[in-house]
């Protein structure tokens, strides 16, 4: 009999999983899994038991929001003994399972863990650290992770435009040397994000087309500090039209980007603080994660609808 640990947090998004728990756990063994099961205690809990398990299991399930697979993510790249990873959507936004679509349904999510097959996709290295989908910095990026999980769980969406709300006429603007693929680029910037996502909070489309999982580059959105109203007004037509502006946004793919600045700058790794820092240095992981997804589901390299056309606008 094959052998599972499944990881969850019962305080993620509503706490849905504590009614489904039996339901879950009976569709695994049903698919042949002997299961461990650990309910996640503390911040960075999943993370350590995914490091230190000494157990021979063919796979390792986790059930939270992206926080809570990003910290199975990291402990299982820090293993030398790899194995495919399942997902189970439990949180408020889900980004990541939305891109790979896994479904909302926890059964169904469940079901494809045990039927489906490993997919091989790219991840993120942030310094010492790792991400799944998204490395972030400046406006807004503080939300998800100060945003109370009581207010999460009643509020949903709204929770994060009351948090972001507060910080409006409050935007830092950051001076930023940004290298990659031998180009360089030196501005000011009031946010910026390296993704491997077809949403990015909860919104899908805002990326730009051709987004692709294993492709070893990850796409790349800085946003530049406005000047002035018409600037602002220019900047919120164009992400709410979900495009690409040249003369207010700089777009770009490549699979190594370093941020260098004069002061340190908070980041959020997949919707977690992920530290202050004046130097750091992405590197795309290329295929380095194995994470279940269906059978009839390769996650294909698909193009989503954008509008705007050619992402490809990094000024010069």
């Amino acid at each position: 009999m094959r052998k599972m640990l499944f990881i969850y947090n019962p305080n993620a998004g509503t706490g849905l999983i504590k009614s489904k728990l039996s339901d879950i756990v009976d569709t695994f063994a049903k698919g042949g899994y002997e299961i461990t099961i650990y309910p996640t205690q503390k911040y960075q809990d999943a993370m350590e038991k995914t490091m230190e398990y000494q157990e021979q299991y063919d796979l390792v399930v986790c059930s939270g929001g992206d926080g809570t697979l990003d910290e199975v993510v990291t402990g299982m790249l820090s293993r030398k003994d790899q194995i495919p990873v399942g997902y189970i959507p439990a949180g408020t936004t889900n980004d990541f399972a939305n891109s790979l679509q896994i479904p909302k349904d926890m059964l169904e999510a469940a079901n494809i863990i045990v039927n489906g097959k490993p997919f091989a996709c790219d991840v993120g290295g942030f310094n010492d650290d790792h991400f799944v989908y998204i490395a972030a910095f400046g406006i807004f990026t503080d939300v998800s992770y100060e945003t109370k999980q009581s207010m999460k769980n009643i509020l949903g969406y709204l929770a994060y435009l009351l948090e972001g709300a507060k910080r409006i006429f409050n935007i830092p603007s950051y001076r930023i040397r940004v290298t990659y693929d031998d180009k360089v680029i030196e501005d000011e910037f009031i946010y910026g994000m390296v993704t491997n996502s077809r949403s990015v909070g909860g919104f899908s489309g805002i990326i730009g087309p051709d987004v692709v999982f294993d492709d070893g580059e990850f796409e790349v959105t800085l946003i530049r500090t406005p000047k002035n109203a018409i600037e602002l007004n220019e900047l919120l037509g164009a992400i709410v039209m979900r495009q690409i502006n040249p003369e207010r946004m700089y777009s770009f793919k490549s699979g190594n980007v370093r941020f260098e600045s004069e002061v340190e700058i908070p980041w959020t790794l997949d919707g977690e603080f992920g530290g202050e820092h004046s130097d750091v240095l992405i590197r795309n992981q290329k295929q380095a994660l194995q994470i279940m997804v269906k059978n009839e589901n390769e996650v294909e390299p698909a193009k989503i609808e954008a509008k705007g056309g050619n992402a490809e606008a990094a000024r010069s």
